[in-house]
């Protein structure tokens, strides 16, 4: 999965010298973990909020998870795309099922950044325009395209030139966007609760303002959820929401519940444009890679979570806005708390009381990207640990 920054961290390598100091880490080691707990090489047990970047759905050690992930590994640990393989085949029945409106066609990669790369690829081969349209903030991943689109991204992006151009709207700004979308343009990406930068939920009246001006002049629409999706916002993917289709979804992250899968699924207009040779990767689609995904799609369903997320939200929207946090940004359990501080501070003060957070692009902006399975006592703690955080120098 593409790294997210972590504004704030120890910017010390804990690691091997032989790893790049290219991440921040934060002050602890985890050995293993259970449910919603990371237990730490010094004996600590640290709630964990935070879901490695909201990609541990199922918390951990989900036995669901792993026996498919145990079973799948020891009858087929992998084969390649070129054999068709049953448990790949049932992934993209389960993904194409529970996607909106008519993405009934699925490619598998490895990663948020590759599905992203992938479906940018596919609006230019469709469209056959040189122009996309990012919104101001987005992340959408560190590779060519991706990082193309990705606000700011200057500041790491290193390739010598964009593959294509680009221009942001303004989020949440409907005159902007009716302005900016025209025959000239590609596509349009979006996440429609913008994740690096705190969970940031666009407007409703945005985001059906995106969906009508792209129809209207040919433009395709990509929903980057790579972050909101797989039942994070308390439906399967957000734009069900907003009651939109975008052309073309991404997803990874919560995808696997901790196997590095990703996922392009694109509407049956968009599928007779590629053929063999089009698009490939070596690992994406691995036999246990899919398996994963059957594990989690089956239990999200079997164990009611999206109805969980949906009542974690409001329970942490009602009991948390307490101590330094002045309001609760996002949709379900991809959250931010807004603080009257540095995020930071935050983090780290409840890092104190064994809870680990996030922070995001926003300084002040605290993010929750718990698993789908948290409990509601963990709600009341995290509730008293804000509580009790001093008032601090603002």
């Amino acid at each position: 999965m593409v790294a997210e920054p972590i504004p704030g961290s120890d910017p010390r390598p804990r690691e091997a010298a032989t790893t790049l100091p290219v991440y921040g880490q934060l002050p602890f080691v985890p050995e293993r973990a259970a449910g919603c707990d990371i237990i730490t090489t010094d004996g600590r047990r640290i709630l964990d909020l935070y879901g490695g970047h909201a990609v541990a759905a199922l918390g951990y050690g989900h036995p669901a998870l792993i026996n498919a992930i145990s079973e799948q590994s020891s009858r087929l640990l992998f084969q390649s795309n070129a054999v068709a393989i049953e448990v790949r085949a049932k992934a993209a029945e389960n993904l194409t099922r529970i996607a909106p409106g008519n993405l009934r066609r699925a490619f598998f990669v490895n990663s948020g950044a590759e599905a992203n790369e992938n479906a940018l690829r596919m609006a230019c081969v469709v469209t056959q325009r040189k122009k996309v349209l990012a919104i101001t903030h987005a992340f959408h991943g560190r590779t060519a395209a991706a990082g193309a689109v990705t606000w700011n991204s200057q500041k790491w992006y290193g390739f010598p030139q964009l593959p294509f151009d680009v221009d942001f709207i303004p989020r949440d700004d409907c005159a902007a966007a009716e302005s900016m979308i025209d025959r000239d343009v590609a596509a349009v990406i979006f996440e429609p609760v913008q994740g690096v930068a705190g969970a940031y939920d666009l407007a409703h009246e945005f985001i059906k303002t995106l969906r009508e001006c792209t129809r209207r002049h040919g433009v395709l629409l990509i929903a980057d959820e790579v972050q909101s999706g797989m039942g994070r916002s308390g439906h399967f993917f957000a734009a069900e929401a907003h009651g939109i289709e975008p052309d073309i979804l991404t997803s990874a992250k919560s995808l696997g519940g901790g196997m590095p899968c990703g996922a392009v699924l694109c509407s049956e207009d968009i599928a007779p444009h590629f053929g063999p040779g089009d698009l490939g990767t070596t690992f994406g689609g691995g036999p246990v890679a899919a398996a994963a995904i059957n594990a989690v799609i089956d239990t999200i369903e079997a164990e009611s979570l999206l109805q969980n997320v949906s009542d974690r939200e409001a329970q942490i929207r009602e009991q948390c806005i307490v101590g330094p946090v002045q309001k609760v940004q996002g949709m379900g359990l991809l959250l931010g708390l807004v603080c009257d501080r540095p995020a930071v501070e935050v983090r780290d003060a409840l890092l104190d009381h064994d809870i680990l957070t996030g922070t995001s692009g926003d300084p002040n902006v605290l993010r929750i990207l718990a698993p789908l399975v948290l409990h509601p006592e963990h709600v009341d703690r995290l509730a008293r640990a804000l509580e009790s955080i001093p008032q601090g120098h603002h």
